[in-house]
């Protein structure tokens, strides 16, 4: 297992500057994201048609030790307007195109939120089965939205040798190990989840046990965490809709990996990702209010880094 880093932290920075800073905290591999949510800053979609810009991109990280862990393009494809959900759509079969052209095994999507119809002008996620319209909803969306858009976009991917990690975030159809779940098994084993544990903590999900549940889906991992505050939380409960900035009145806000949960708390959670076939990157990813990019980057590097088991084991010679 390794350290990685999502870069869209560094977004101010050109690509040649944010190797460097992360070399500098033993970090050698970047997720990158190429457009939608994350935007571009570091990896441009235009170099699927620049020979050129893609060598030379390719030469920068291999000169400087780096290898990519994953591609992010985090979007809505289900919009319920159509030219929204075309642009995502587009920048996620780019973002598979150019993942495939650069040997990165994953690409990091939103499962998207349909309306509640073809007339619909935003998206409507369904959180409650009653009144029972709701249910009425939730099946169109799947029927009608869900499955046939994320069954063409697994054989799309499949076809270029490239695996979705689909991040589980309220607001989307995908928010949960079962809703994530339920999209695999109707879509196929290219489909699997970017793990990120801040998102289970504020639902209510315990983590650690969530991974027993999600096995051989993990095909990415965001080191991210969430600190939730029971002094809020009985008035707000966990659908909390206050800005994230409002930190003092909110039931729970996401920090620096170590600022929500302690040492032994992570150290089950990489021993566990092991324990079920997950041997691969822990990408930090920085969301913190109360800490800047910077701090909040070296502080979680400092804090990974200490725990991560990188070797292999060996084989028990006590049994």
């Amino acid at each position: 297992m390794k350290v990685g880093v999502f870069t869209a932290l560094l977004a101010q920075f050109p690509l040649d500057k944010v190797l460097e800073k992360v070399k500098a905290l033993n970090i050698h591999t970047v997720e990158l994201g190429t457009g939608n949510y994350p935007t571009d800053p570091h990896c441009k979609l235009s170099m699927l048609e620049d020979r050129a810009a893609l060598k030379e991109f390719k030469q920068k990280l291999d000169d400087n030790g780096f290898t990519i862990s994953a591609l992010s393009c985090h979007g809505n494809p289900l919009h319920p307007d159509k030219a929204v959900a075309k642009a995502y759509a587009d920048t996620s079969r780019k973002t598979i195109r150019l993942a495939e052209k650069l040997g990165v095994p994953v690409v990091i999507d939103f499962s998207g939120c349909p309306g509640d119809s073809d007339r619909a002008k935003y998206p409507n996620w369904v959180t409650c089965p009653w009144p029972p319209e709701y249910l009425d909803v939730l099946d169109w969306q799947w029927e009608k939205k869900v499955i046939p858009y994320w069954t063409r976009q697994a054989e799309f991917a499949k076809n270029h040798g490239v695996k979705i990690a689909i991040e589980m975030h309220p607001g989307f159809v995908c928010y949960s190990p079962e809703t994530l779940l339920r999209l695999r098994g109707i879509a196929g084993k290219s489909i699997g989840c970017n793990y990120d544990p801040s998102h289970m903590f504020w639902q209510g999900i315990d983590p650690i046990k969530a991974i027993r549940v999600l096995g051989d889906s993990i095909f990415h991992v965001h080191a991210k965490d969430t600190q939730i505050y029971d002094s809020n939380l009985p008035k707000t409960g966990v659908l909390d809709t206050k800005k994230y900035t409002d930190e003092r009145n909110r039931s729970w806000i996401f920090r620096s990996v170590g600022y929500g949960h302690a040492f032994g708390w992570w150290k089950e959670f990489i021993s566990t990702l092991r324990m079920y076939g997950y041997d691969y990157v822990l990408s930090i990813e920085h969301e913190d209010t109360l800490m800047s990019p910077d701090e909040g980057l070296t502080k979680a590097a400092e804090f990974l880094n200490a725990i991560v088991i990188r070797d292999q084991p060996t084989a028990p010679w006590w049994v």
